[in-house]
């Protein structure tokens, strides 16, 4: 099974980038093929043989990735599956690429592998990486519904049967657009301990356009891929979930105006999954109303 990494950096991190090409290299197996995408920012000298795209400005998250992907050819297809890795991230096992070449191999199903992201200092995990509801042991693997956007590997198949990322997402809950389109289509998700990227503890917040993103894209999400009865109730369950949180007056001002912004805006094209994948997202614990 051929593989390839995309890595999206704002060229802010030279030294954690070359870091994690040197880990991707080190990787056991077939030699795993690169890209770096500049998002609007110019690369630093890296490793012969690794591929680069410079992007004038930054298009986002998603945006980025997507281009990542076509640099292996319409939807990856020069390659069987990509790797997405964050620039300041780490691969800490040399096994990791082989693990993912055999996960995929043992499930023609299996479309997307969700990596644990863990402190390279403390070893810990953070609840919010761990994608399922039940998050407190991040040691067991499970199928999952959503996947975290800077570790993990994609079958590339599952790009030319249901498209890349949201473009228009820029940041926030793109992972979920996707993984929700794939299984749709009969696509698995798996979350997997044992492959890990090491990644220092961040808050999302860290960024300035956190709370608006999230909330605008809550609402995007769920017009473009529920059913018109879910959308309401997802959303309303979501607005109720972040009151609860009792969110700064500044953090809540932006996260309302996210919110509003979601429903005023063009939200790309909606096909609204089938009530048998409702029935899968809430029989593997994650109904689409929370």
């Amino acid at each position: 099974m051929r593989l390839g990494a995309v890595v999206l950096t704002m060229g802010n991190r030279p030294d954690e980038l070359r870091a994690l090409l040197d880990s991707v290299a080190k990787q056991h197996g077939d030699p795993v093929e690169i890209v770096v995408v500049g998002n609007g920012s110019p690369l630093p000298e890296l490793p012969d043989g690794v591929r680069t795209v410079e992007l004038p400005e930054n298009v986002g998250i998603p945006a980025g990735r997507n281009v990542g992907i076509e640099a292996f050819g319409p939807h990856g297809s020069e390659v069987d599956a990509l790797l997405f890795l964050d620039d300041d991230g780490l691969l800490p096992n040399e096994d990791t690429a082989e693990l993912c070449r055999a996960a995929f191999a043992a499930d023609p199903a299996l479309g997307i592998i969700s990596f644990r992201i863990a402190d390279p200092d403390t070893g810990q995990t953070q609840r919010r990486h761990v994608p399922r509801l039940r998050a407190s042991d991040p040691m067991r693997s499970s199928r999952v519904t959503t996947f975290l956007g800077g570790a993990n590997a994609v079958r590339t198949t599952v790009f030319a049967e249901v498209g890349g990322l949201p473009d228009d997402f820029f940041y926030a809950h793109e992972e979920t657009d996707l993984a929700w389109r794939a299984l749709d289509a009969g696509w698995l998700v798996d979350y997997r301990s044992d492959m890990v990227l090491h990644h220092p503890t961040t808050a999302p917040a860290r960024h300035a356009v956190y709370h608006r993103m999230v909330a605008r894209n809550r609402v995007w999400l769920a017009r473009r891929n529920l059913p018109a009865v879910l959308v309401p109730v997802y959303l309303g369950v979501w607005f109720l979930l972040t009151l609860a949180r009792r969110p700064s007056r500044p953090a809540l001002r932006a996260w309302l105006g996210g919110f509003k912004e979601g429903w005023a805006t063009a939200c790309g094209p909606r096909r609204p999954m089938k009530w048998a994948t409702v029935w899968r997202l809430t029989r593997l614990g994650r109904p689409p109303i929370i």
